[in-house]
Formats: structure tokens, sequence, C-alpha cells
């Protein structure tokens, strides 16, 4: 058993940053790893169960709890006899449903700090996301936590998230509990399920030739130990005495790497550590966006029919195009937050760890592809996309009734197949595919 007998809750403890959390707690020695999560049993992958989870599982240092969050009954019994509690459940954020957001971001953790209350849990450590403060619209470049809530947010799993962090600081203090927030910007690592993974499908589609954007815009991103290791010195922190604590509680702290990069060459790095092309042909956001509202319109129609969650949304684009860059200097001075895997490490470790994602020699490409020459960076067709969309809007909005070949339908066919012309197409294939459509619309819009 733990040296100190203490007992801590992890919510969302099979998460891909909880993991690692968990790992972090067991092999300090200082816990009994009480992990909560929506599965009726713990499920451990093969390196899991040879290693210090599965180890900690059967030694009893740590333990497994089915829970619902949505279930205030079945929250406060995981939170019995707990001294800390770090809340990082959350559901999926690329899904764009806010019912789903809402349930388990704001009741769920009302629920959370309604079970610590009763419970008399001592610490409760939140992880949110710097997207709180990002209203989609305007770059973020060295953002601190004194920036406000924006009045509207890019998605709902960005409003949602708000909303409980502003539950778990208001309860600071409420029967002695104390409480902060975590703000990790862009976790990546070993183990995650959307990043590396959805980047590497694109690029096996054709689809990762892209910067949407100039290319420019910088981001922060933190390695997932860091980001594990920012919860466990807050809530050190928070068991501190005296200044320390007051300092400390009821505060949001931004955590990066410390090492702002271009967002479009940090993906650029891990394509080519796998062995795949570098994105170069740049098409501006606005050229995009009609495509995504087209994808994220189709998705929320066929979605009760199977369809999967789309990587191309409005809010993505939002995301991948602006600057969101933080200071880390507030949880510097209050946490004694420092980074303690570098940029270079993280990236290293993570190609290391998706090998078995790495390209086939055959995928490999030397000189510029069929697609930059042609396009020049895309530049000219870039402008010449987004004419064709102009006229595409005009058509949905204004001919609907009376053309069926302008239903959303049709539309969404359309998008595709410029899409897929841009991609595979040969310079003759691109200009008669694009010219016919060109036409074809031209003709609805204008007649």
């Amino acid at each position: 058993m733990t040296q100190e007998g203490r007992c801590c809750v992890v919510t969302g403890g099979r998460g891909f940053a909880a993991r690692h959390l968990v790992e972090m707690l067991i092999r300090s020695k200082k816990w009994l790893v009480r992990i909560a999560d929506l599965g009726p049993s713990i499920k451990l992958e093969p390196y899991e169960d040879e290693g210090i989870l599965g180890e900690a599982l059967r030694s009893g240092d740590a333990q497994y709890v089915s829970a619902d969050l949505r279930n205030k009954a079945q929250v406060i019994k995981v939170c019995e006899g707990a001294d800390a509690v770090f809340h990082m459940a959350a559901p999926d954020s690329s899904i764009n449903n806010y019912q789903l957001h809402y349930s388990v971001n704001v009741e769920g953790t009302k629920n959370v700090i309604d079970a610590c209350v009763e419970c008399k849990v001592k610490r409760l450590i939140y992880t949110s996301s710097p997207s709180v403060v990002f209203d989609g619209v305007h770059g973020i470049y060295n953002g601190e936590e004194s920036m406000p809530y924006p009045s509207k947010h890019n998605d709902s799993y960005s409003a949602t998230k708000a909303e409980g962090e502003a539950l778990v600081l208001k309860s600071n203090g409420t029967n002695g509990l104390l409480t902060c927030c975590i703000r990790p910007s862009s976790i990546f690592g070993p183990g995650d399920r959307l990043l590396v993974p959805s980047l590497i499908t694109a690029a096996r589609a054709g689809k990762s030739k892209f910067i949407i954007g100039d290319g420019n815009n910088k981001y922060d991103f933190t390695y997932v130990e860091n980001v594990a290791h920012a919860h466990i010195c807050a809530e050190q922190a928070l068991s501190s005495e005296g200044g320390v604590t007051e300092r400390a509680a009821g505060q949001a702290y931004f955590i990066t790497n410390m090492e702002p990069i271009k967002f479009w060459e940090f993906m650029s790095l891990i394509l080519e550590g796998l062995g795949y092309e570098r994105p170069s042909i740049k098409i501006p956001a606005p050229v995009m966006m009609p495509i995504a509202h087209m994808v994220e319109w189709t998705y929320k129609m066929l979605a009760p029919y199977g369809m999967r969650v789309p990587q191309l949304t409005p809010s993505r684009i939002r995301l991948l195009s602006c600057n969101r860059t933080f200071s880390c200097a507030k949880a510097k001075d209050r946490i004694a937050y420092e980074p303690i895997v570098s940029l270079q490490d993280g990236l290293k470790r993570t190609i290391e760890s998706y090998s078995h994602l790495r390209a086939e020699q055959k995928l490999r490409r030397e000189g510029p592809s069929k697609a930059s020459i042609y396009l020049g960076n895309g530049k000219g067709m870039a402008h010449y996309i987004l004419f064709l969309l102009i006229c595409l809007h005009k058509s949905i909005w204004h001919f609907v009734p009376r053309h069926s070949i302008c239903s959303p339908e049709s539309s969404f066919a359309l998008y595709e197949l410029i899409i897929w012309s841009i991609t595979y197409g040969s310079p003759t294939t691109n200009f008669r595919c694009l010219s016919a459509t060109f036409l074809q619309w031209s003709s609805v819009v204008f007649a």
C-alpha cells in the first residue's frame, strides 16, 4: 500500500492525459489512486497490464470505480474518503453537441463539486481548457489569465468548459474545499488517440497537403507528461501551508511547454518524422469555411444514421488558422510549474510511440507533388475556388425551392469534387472539372 495512505480520485481516469497522471501518481507512492470512468470495468492494454498500472491494481495501490458524472449518487460514492479529486472527465471536444457537453461539463462538474463538499474532500483540481477565453475570431498572443470569458465561444465544448470552470472557482473555500483550474494547451504525446492518428489517416488519404491560412499562426503545445506534472504541482500548492495555498487557491492557470511554434511547422515535424510529406498548399481560411459549414450540416443530418464525426468543422478551421499562445508566468509563480519534458524531446517520444503508423517506403516522395507544382502553393486556385463557393452559396440560399441541383446534397458533392480534383487530378482534369462546375453553377445563379 501507499506510504501515506492518502486517497485521490481521477475522474475520466481512462482518458489520454488522465492515464499519464494516474501513472505519475502511482509512481509517487503517496496515494491510493481511485480511477473513475464510465466503463463497467477497466480494460488494460497489454503494456498497462505488464506495467506499473497493472501492478498497482493487483496490489491495491490503485482501484477502478465505474461512475457516470451525471449520476450524483455515483459521484458521491467515488469521492468518499478522498483527500483530493482531479476532475479530468470531459466528452470528445470534436463533437459539437451542446446537450452532451452541458450535461457533463456543467451538470457533471456541479455533481463533482457537491460530492467534494459532502464528502469533505480537501482539494479539487479541475482540468479546463485555454479555449474558455477563445471566441473563434480573435487570435491570442501570450494570453494571460486576466482575459475574460468571451460573450460567445468558438463551440459548445469551450462554452460549457467555461461554465464548469467558473463553478469550480466559485466553490473555492466552501466547507474547507480548496480549488483551482488547469488550462493545458493542445496536449500531445504517446497514447493520444486523436491528433496523430487523425493526421496520419489524412496523410494516407492524400489530404495532408493543405495548410489552412497563411501557415504563420503560432501555437502553444503541451507534452502530456507536463500536463500531468502541472496537476500534481497544483495539488501540492493547495496542500502547502500558509501563503502558498492562499495564492494558489481559487485561480486558473495556463499550462504549456513554454515553447511557442508555428502550428503547421509542428504538424510537419510529426508527419516528416513518420515518413510523410509536409503540407505545402496554402488555402485561405475563408475559402474553407463554407465547405466546413456544409460538412457540419451534413453531419447533423446523418449522425443518427452512423456518420462519423467529421474532422473538418468551422470551429476547427478557426482553431487551425488563429494564433493561440499563452503565458505560464502565473503557473510558475503560484504553483511552481515548469515543464519537465522539452518540446523537442516530447516530439521525439511521440514519433517513436507511433512507429506502427510510419509510412511505407512507397508513400514517400522526393521533390514537390503534382498538386504543389500545378497550384503554386494554392494561391491562384484558392481564388478560383472562392469564386465558385460564392456562387454556390447564392445558389443554396436563393434557388433551393426551384432548382434541385442546388440541394445541400449536391453542394456537398460539389465541395468533395473540388477537393478531390485539387488533390488527385491532373492539370487537364482539374481545369475541365472546375470549368464544368463553374458553368453549371453560374447557369443557375445568373439565370
